[in-house]
């Protein structure tokens, strides 16, 4: 069975979190969790465990995927080496700058 990602993490951590508030007894609601997220009991009893320790429900980020880009070796040197200089992954990096440079999409409604 696949991992999680961060989306599906927080998902079920807000799940969780809504169990814990519905049901009295710890075992109830791990049963309840392994039906609707198709997880182990053990699994469940973590996702409880956490969730009981958080104060509000956690946010749930986009879920992210991989593409190919071409750039310039010597852009591609200045983007590992700033990576390596702070810590930060070469994603977060490129994340940042598109953030920064794309305009917001505007939400109708």
């Amino acid at each position: 069975m696949a991992r999680a990602n961060d989306a599906e993490k927080a998902e079920r951590l807000n799940h969780a979190r809504g169990l814990l508030q519905r049901f009295d007894h710890l075992p109830d609601a791990v049963g309840k969790m392994v039906l609707d997220c198709s997880v182990s009991p053990r699994q469940a009893y973590r996702y409880l465990q956490q969730a009981g320790r958080l104060k509000q429900d956690v946010a749930i980020a986009d879920a992210k995927i991989a593409f190919t880009v071409k750039l310039s070796e010597a852009l591609v040197e200045r983007l590992r080496s700033y990576a390596g200089s702070r810590g930060l992954s070469l994603s977060d990096i490129v994340s940042r700058a598109l953030e920064a440079f794309l305009p917001r999409r505007k939400k109708r409604g």
